[in-house]
């Protein structure tokens, strides 16, 4: 638009020039022909110009009035929806008022009920205790004593029922033994032994003479080095005089560096080919000798058609103990209390001897699998393509897999009873002395109890009450309270007796 007035401003002084400039000089009609055109020419010019800024002009106007009628209707409805927000606004908080005062209204109906119902207490506790001062005068004792009183006859009321019923049920049990003898047996014989023990992991290979320490270790330690890599087992040679210390986890691999060293030491040629023939031929005396005990512990029990690698594992337990029991004999024990106690239930003697045999194999692989011993002998008897219940029996006898037949329960408490017998198991002394302590402070924190004496390794309390303290009564309760807290509160293996004794005894002196 600017560009436009520009130029026609231009034209209008080329305009004015000229025609001065005629106006100056006097021109000839040629001339003024063309400066005639001239003029016309700008003239046009000028007016097609003055149209062309008017209607710029006009277009521009009518842009600029859209625009503002357009931000004005945005304007419009921004109040119309303000006005409706200011409504909505007004209207909540109508009926938040209303709320209020309704509020207001029920707050002060309940105080004035609050006041009623805390006279009406009032009354109530004025009447209460004119009754209990009625009762009080009428008993000729106090409430508090009363009550005392009243627990105390209902507690050794209910101490005496409790006793009674105890008898009553024993007395029952006792009557049809036979007849409950399964239901108690399978819910009894849960409970698994849990011993503190120790393991077996050196074998002491003695000598007639400490100059065979020399000739065993070998120029630059060939020789001992050699037995050591043949066997995998470490053998040290200390000051320990006449010995020599065999250590490895491996019992097999043990028993298999004793051999050799015995067959060197008497053969007296110890370099390291003959170490590797001796090795190599005691090992394979050893894997002969753990077949043959397998076959003949299975000839033993009547055990038939086990899988010769079975029959190899079951060897293998001869060189195994546990909790320093030996692992074979306590499989055989396992195995024959299994059949004694399934033949009382009903059930199938030859599996139960079965499945007791087997219940330990998981501790005698030939790999050492991070699985639970349990677990692993139920998957190598399914391997071994044993039944279902034997090889869930195996597996379940440690709760460590759900029991799914009668068997597990029967492999489970032999296996206790087998590792819980006096002498079974090596225990630690100092904890065997701890458990006998314990259990003798436990029986003497009850009242009325004189002397305790822990006997039979532990497996029975004995305790000596007063006879002028206990009743006959109480003394059942206190034998099932002990036995109780033991029970809680103890880790022991097999099961313990509490025995209590109250005697009464007159002395009198002739003179």
């Amino acid at each position: 638009m600017i560009e436009i007035i520009i130029t026609g401003i231009v034209c209008l002084a080329v305009g004015g020039v000229v025609v001065r400039l005629v106006s100056d000089k006097v021109l000839n009609s040629a001339s003024k022909r063309i400066l005639e055109d001239a003029y016309k020419t700008a003239e046009t010019i000028k007016k097609d110009k003055l149209l062309e800024v008017k209607e710029k002009f006009i277009s521009l106007k009518a842009e600029l009035e859209k625009q503002v009628n357009a931000r004005n209707s945005r304007i419009q409805s921004q109040e119309a929806k303000l006005k409706q927000r200011e409504m909505a606004l007004n209207q909540r908080q109508d009926e938040l008022y209303k709320r209020k005062a309704e509020i207001d209204a029920i707050r002060e109906n309940m105080e004035s009920q609050w006041e009623i119902i805390e006279k009406k207490k009032q009354e109530l506790d004025k009447l209460h205790k004119a009754e209990i001062e009625r009762l009080e005068a009428i008993a000729g004792t106090s409430a508090k004593d009363a009550k005392e009183q009243l627990m105390q006859s209902l507690k050794e009321e209910a101490q005496t029922s409790a006793a009674a019923y105890v008898n009553e049920v024993m007395e029952e049990a006792k009557m049809t033994a036979n007849k409950e003898a399964k239901r108690i047996i399978i819910r009894t014989i849960q409970r698994v032994a849990t011993e503190t023990a120790i393991e077996n992991a050196i074998t002491v290979f003695h000598i007639d003479s400490d100059e065979i320490k020399g000739r065993i270790i070998g120029r630059e330690g060939r020789n001992i080095r050699a037995l050591e890599a043949a066997t995998g087992i470490e053998i040290i040679v200390d000051d320990t005089p006449e010995a020599i210390v065999l250590s490895g986890f491996d019992p097999v691999r043990r028993e298999i560096a004793r051999l050799a060293l015995h067959q060197l030491v008497q053969d007296g040629r110890i370099h390291p080919a003959r170490i590797e023939e001796i090795v190599n031929k005691v090992r394979k005396q050893v894997e002969d000798e753990i077949i043959e005990t397998g076959k003949r512990t299975t000839i033993d029990l009547g055990i038939h058609g086990l899988h010769p690698e079975l029959i190899r594992m079951i060897g293998r337990m001869k060189y195994r103990s546990s909790y320093g029991q030996n692992l074979l004999q306590h499989s055989r024990e396992t195995a024959n209390l299994c059949a004694i106690m399934a033949a009382e239930l009903g059930l199938n003697p030859k599996k139960a001897k079965r499945a007791g045999l087997l219940h330990d194999i998981g501790k005698v692989p030939d790999d050492e699998p991070e699985l639970p011993h349990a677990i692993l002998g139920m998957k190598l008897a399914e391997k071994y393509k044993e039944k279902p219940d034997i090889a869930n029996a195996i597996g379940a006898h440690h709760d460590e897999t759900e029991m799914t037949s009668l068997l597990a329960p029967v492999v489970q408490v032999c296996d206790a009873i087998s590792g819980a017998r006096p002498g079974a198991r090596r225990e630690i002394v100092e904890a065997y002395i701890k458990r006998l302590n314990d259990l003798e402070k436990l029986a003497l924190s009850y009242p009325g109890v004189m002397k305790t004496y822990a006997v039979q390794a532990g497996r029975e309390l004995r305790v000596i009450v007063g006879a002028d303290r206990i009743s006959d009564i109480e003394t059942e309760n206190l034998s099932n309270e002990l036995a109780k807290k033991i029970q809680d509160e103890m880790t022991y293996p097999g099961q313990v007796k509490i025995t209590v004794i109250r005697e009464t005894r007159a002395v009198a002196f002739a003179k």
